[in-house]
């Protein structure tokens, strides 16, 4: 089960992520909309 549990965190990650974010534009908005707020979590 555990590892499961892992790999579904990686697929979170790899759509999700601080850094797929900062790859597009739409997405570095939002991690600064997110920053601005005062987010302690920006992404996954």
């Amino acid at each position: 089960m555990e590892r499961l549990t892992k790999l579904k965190k990686v697929k979170r990650k790899r759509k999700h992520g601080f850094l797929v974010k900062m790859r597009s534009h739409g997405g570095k908005k939002v991690i600064k909309r997110r920053r601005a707020e005062g987010r302690k979590r920006l992404a996954v």
